[in-house]
Formats: structure tokens, sequence, C-alpha cells
């Protein structure tokens, strides 16, 4: 299902038109390699843009970027130009003496009929020449949708990678004492703003899951005492049941075409297998049928895999990571770590699968390659688990409760950029959705 928001949000190229970076030879100095081990993160100035709601959207572009970690804004204090006409060059000397080596300048107006224009512009200061300039149209309510889509490209001008700002995040809202704790379906801007909350308490909700392709969700809920599957439609609040699953612990996940989900139902003789469900017809296929506990699949975003973990070679409660065809064809064993794998999830980008593993008394968020290779841990604690992909790949988000209850937190693929979500409640269950349309 489309967005709602589309028709309300428009983007045209400024009249000087958007140079493209392929073209220019002062590229490399603003090019900054994600792929690098360590990546040093970008100065980058950002000034106020001009009018009224100007600083509001420059703020969320500054602190969206700042919380990739790959870019570093310089304090406004430093700047030696002040910026009164944001369309023309600036003084690229002056952004020099302070070591910026991008700037971006913008402003935001009111148009006749009531929408807000808001513009920007990317200046590539050791290569003293524009990089792009766009400009934005949209209602009052969307002004925060503007500036996450301004930072989006300005990560992707400099990085060559699509970013991940214009996005939601749906999770469980928690709130009211540890022994009768309410539970609500919640959805918010990946930045925390703007929650809205989708489901009203009276069932215990749980494990939502986005589509790779709409903007609707799969969750269960126990609203008669009983886990049922639900469909979501997010914009227009329209739900279907997709079934009663009574050995069901954890939502489907879908399908990277959107058409089908797929689950672990516990079945009567007691062991726990993965099946597919085609969401047209309410047909299921059995991808797995063995006396072990198989459970957390995930798919490869090409769709001809799955990734999910088993006991079956690994002792009681010792599940590993395992990868099958999409069929069920050829399951085998990827992970050979010390300690328990669970809730795995295939990047976006296909190369890395992402885990909680329980070692050593903690709980560890990690990657790993997709034969099993090059395992990193990206943070250990107490208790935390997850973890959902940001749409490029490149992020990750998890909750981590630390005593009194689930709070949510995002790291990167470096580790060292975690970051805590803000939340108003406690909070678990995080998805990502794709970007926004």
């Amino acid at each position: 299902m489309k967005s709602i928001l589309k028709p309300l949000l428009m983007v045209a190229a400024m009249a000087v038109g958007i140079i493209s970076v392929a073209t220019l030879p002062a590229r490399a100095t603003l090019e900054l390699n994600v792929n690098k081990g360590n990546v040093e993160p970008m100065p980058i100035a950002i000034p106020d843009f001009q009018g009224g709601l100007g600083p509001q959207i420059s703020e969320i572009v500054t602190a969206d970027l700042k919380r990739s970690g790959l870019f570093a804004p310089i304090d406004k204090a430093a700047f030696v130009e002040k910026i009164t006409n944001p369309d023309a060059a600036p003084r690229y000397e002056d952004w020099k003496v302070i070591n910026a080596q991008a700037l971006v300048t913008g402003s935001v107006s009111k148009e006749a009929d009531g929408r807000i224009r808001a513009q920007y512009r990317l200046w590539d200061i050791f290569g003293n020449q524009q990089l792009a300039g766009e400009q934005f149209f949209a209602n009052d309510a969307n002004q925060r949708r503007v500036a996450h889509i301004i930072a989006d490209a300005i990560y992707e001008k400099i990085t060559g990678e699509k970013g991940y700002f214009d996005t939601r995040v749906v999770f469980v809202d928690e709130s009211g004492p540890k022994n009768a704790r309410k539970k609500r379906l919640a959805i918010m801007d990946q930045d925390g703003a703007n929650v809205r909350y989708l489901s009203d308490g009276r069932a215990i909700v749980l494990t939502p899951r986005f589509s790779p392709n709409r903007q609707e969700i799969t969750y269960m809920s126990y609203e008669s005492g009983q886990p049922k599957v639900y469909l979501l439609q997010i914009e227009t609040g329209q739900r279907e049941l997709v079934g009663n699953f009574p050995g069901m612990t954890f939502a489907p996940r879908f399908s990277p075409d959107g058409q089908k989900v797929i689950m672990s139902l516990l079945r009567d003789d007691g062991n726990s297998n993965i099946f597919a469900m085609d969401l047209r017809s309410r047909s299921t296929t059995r991808l797995t049928d063995s006396t072990a506990i198989d459970t957390s699949p995930s798919y490869s975003p090409d769709g001809s895999q799955v990734v999910f973990t088993s006991d079956r070679g690994g002792g009681s409660g010792r599940s590993q990571i395992y990868v099958m065809g999409a069929d069920g064809s050829n399951p085998h064993r990827i992970s050979f770590g010390d300690g328990v794998y669970s809730t795995p999830v295939w990047s976006p980008r296909g190369d890395l699968i992402a885990f909680t593993k329980q070692s050593g008394g903690e709980f560890q968020i990690g990657v790993m390659k997709t034969d099993g290779s090059g395992e990193r841990i990206l943070s250990s604690g107490f208790q935390q688990e997850g973890p959902p992909w940001a749409p490029n790949g490149r992020v990750l988000m998890f909750f981590r409760d630390s005593g009194g209850g689930p709070k949510l937190v995002s790291v990167d693929l470096t580790g060292r950029n975690e970051q805590p979500i803000p939340t108003a409640n406690y909070a678990s269950d995080p998805a990502w959705s794709p970007l926004l349309e």
C-alpha cells in the first residue's frame, strides 16, 4: 500500500540543476568510504536555514547526520562567514579555516497555497563547488519528513549509498508496573519523534514485523488468550486476521516481495518447525521436518534462502544458525561459536546476518557473513535482543533492559556508534520500515 503522504510531498530540482557527484573532479575530497574498517566522521557545517521554520529543519538534518556516526557537525560558534544568501556561493576560505569539508545551506518559506518550500545546497569546500541542490514542497504536517529527506540526500551524495532517515519504526510501547505491564503497538519516526499508537493496550501485542515493500505490518496479539497473527495497514488502520497459531511465539516475517510470510510453529508432537504461508491463498508449506526446535526464520533479500536457528546440531537448548533454500532444501549450519544464537535477520544488502547471542552471562548483538565467517560482536549487555536492520543495511536497532524495563538502542556496523532512541515509556520489539514514498 502506498503511503498517504505521497500526494503531499513533492521534489523538484532547483533551476541551477543538480550537479552529478560522479562528474566532479574534486569529488574525492568529499568521498566517504563507508566500507573501510575505521571511518573518520566528516566535518560538515550546517548553518541555520533561512526563514521561520529554517532553524528547525536544519536542526533535524544536523541531528540525523550526526547520529549516523559518519558526520561531525561543526559548532556554529566557530563559523566565520554568516550565511545571508543560501543560494550564493560561500566564501570557501572562511570554511576551510575551520576545517569544514562540506557545507549545507538552505531556506524554508511559505507558498501562496500554504505549502512549505524547503531547499538546500550542498557545497564541496575544498573542491570550491556546489555538489547538489534540490527543493521540496510539503504541508505543515510533513516538515520533519522534508528534513529527513534532505539528510538522506546529503548522506547519499557523500557516501554513495542510500540513507535511512526518512523511515519509521514500529515497536511495543510498555507502561505500568512490571507485574502488570500494558503493551501497545506504536509507531514513530526513526529518531523517536511523531509517536502514534496503533493499539489500545487491552490485549498484549508482540513482535511486529514490517512488510519490505509496503507500509503494513504483521504482529501477534493475545486478544482471546491465544496467539493470533494480524496484518495491519498502518495508514488506514484496516486489520485482517492471518490465522490462529497456538504454537507460535514470534510473529512471522515477510518474504521480500511481501506475498508470503515465514514462521515457526509448534505442533502436537512437541517439535517446532518452519512453515511458509501465501498471504493470498492462506495455504501453508512446511519447510523443515525435524525433531529439533527450528525457529526465527528470515528470508534473504532475493528470497532464495532462509536463515533460522535450530538446536539440531548444538544440543538441547544450544541453538545455532542455519541457512537453507527457500523451499527447505540443503539446510546447513553456519555458526560454530560458543553460546546460544537466536533471532537471525538477513541484511537488506544481502552481505551479513545479524543475530542475538547469549555467551558468558551476557546478551550480545552481532553480525556474521552469510557463510558464518567474520563473526563480530557489536554490543554486549545484561539483557538485550533484536535486532532489525535499517533499510540501507548499515545500522541495527535492538532493545536493552538494564533493570527497570526495555529501551531502544541503535548501533552501526562498526559497533562504536551506539545511540539511545528516545521513547516516552519503555519500548521493545522494534522493526524498521522501508524508506517512505
